[in-house]
């Protein structure tokens, strides 16, 4: 495995220029309708397995030397009796949503947690780390787990179910299983747009290309060890995110609007995502590939935000809402009253109430993978 020991000056300095906002803290709550599923639907789903970023890292972040985590308050404010587990979110992921929509479990836990039961480790866990992209750059950055790392956990997840399954039962349980791949903005927000060194070598179209290449390669790699049931994720807008706005808006307190020339580029990358999905599954044997487009649900949520009770759209819940994330939204930083009426609970991520909506939206996808 990588060593997470050192961190870029590049990544000081960035760092560095959060610092910025911190106040008093308060507490907020929030109320979901339960996921209904279908108690007559037969199972076609033995587990769920989660590779990528912060939008779905439950907590390994926590067991790696890295300053980008989120095991402390205000973070699972929402969540079951209040615990920091380690999401990036007030509350649940969209994939907590996912495995409790397909009757595997209700929330997944971190891989590298080291108390979990085998029943945890059968059903699904998550080997996503906050900070990850497809760009070798992107976790060397942020010192966090790197995509070939996570493949190689994986490796290891096999290993530990073929001492308790045996070996065709375990090969049968992951072909069974569904993979989900989330990750990509840290690579255009961090190490395209904030740190100029990909910038120096490529174009933006070229950096994209060179972001799916690289989500290919990890995609066979799944696919050589048993994955058939895969989705990926697309970009958000990245144009919507308070962070991007803060940063590179010219005007950025009196003008919050998304800036399109940033969600543009999340639109071609998706495009071309799209088109390379389809021809690696019909060069993978026996494979599913589907993509999940997050993208015009969140854009919808954002630009016709009343219709589904936001109120905020384009700062966070924690402290300003304009830098704060990780260790800038901490136990000192102000909060929302109300987090429910916010699309964002930090300057980057959803709160739960989005990740909901996000899942519902896209539960075509997940019927879908139940009828394979």
């Amino acid at each position: 495995m990588r060593s997470h020991q050192t961190h870029s000056s590049s990544a000081v300095s960035f760092i560095f220029f959060l610092f910025l906002l911190f106040s008093p803290f308060s507490f907020s709550t929030s109320k979901l309708e339960p996921v209904k599923r279908n108690p007559k639907r037969k199972q076609s789903v033995s587990a769920i397995l989660i590779f990528g970023d912060s939008t779905v890292d439950p907590g390994n972040n926590n067991y790696i030397d890295t300053i980008f985590k989120s095991d402390f308050p205000p973070y699972g404010l929402d969540f079951k009796n209040k615990i920091p587990t380690g999401r990036f979110c007030n509350g649940r992921l969209a994939t907590d949503f996912i495995a409790s929509y397909l009757g595997v479990k209700e929330n997944v836990p971190a891989y590298l947690d080291p108390n979990l039961g085998v029943n945890e480790l059968i059903t699904g866990v998550s080997f996503a780390s906050a900070g990850s992209g497809y760009d070798p750059l992107t976790p060397t950055i942020t010192n966090v787990l790197d995509i070939p790392t996570q493949l190689e956990y994986f490796k290891e997840y096999k290993r530990k179910l073929e001492s308790k399954m045996g070996k065709e039962r375990m090969e049968k349980h992951i072909e069974e299983a569904l993979f989900v791949v989330s990750a990509g903005t840290n690579d255009f927000v961090i190490s395209y747009f904030i740190v100029p060194i990909r910038r120096k070598t490529f174009t933006n179209e070229a950096y994209q290309q060179f972001v799916i290449s690289n989500l290919k390669q990890f995609i066979q790699g799944l696919w050589k060890e048993g994955a058939r049931k895969i989705v990926v994720v697309g970009l958000p807008p990245i144009g919507c995110l308070p962070i991007v706005i803060t940063l590179f808006s010219g005007e950025a307190l009196t003008n919050r609007r998304c800036i399109d020339r940033f969600s543009a580029v999340a639109t071609n990358y998706n495009y071309l995502l799209q088109k390379e999905l389809g021809l690696m599954q019909m060069s993978l044997a026996g494979s599913k590939i589907l993509y999940l487009d997050v993208y015009n649900s969140l854009y919808e949520i954002i630009h016709d935000n009343h219709k589904f009770g936001f109120e905020e759209v384009s700062s966070g819940c924690c402290g300003s809402g304009y830098l704060e994330t990780s260790f800038l939204c901490n136990p000192k930083s102000y909060v929302c009253p109300n987090t429910s009426a916010y699309v964002f609970f930090d300057s980057i991520h959803p709160s739960e109430k989005t990740y909901f909506h996000v899942f519902k939206s896209q539960r075509r996808i997940y019927d879908s993978i139940i009828e394979l």
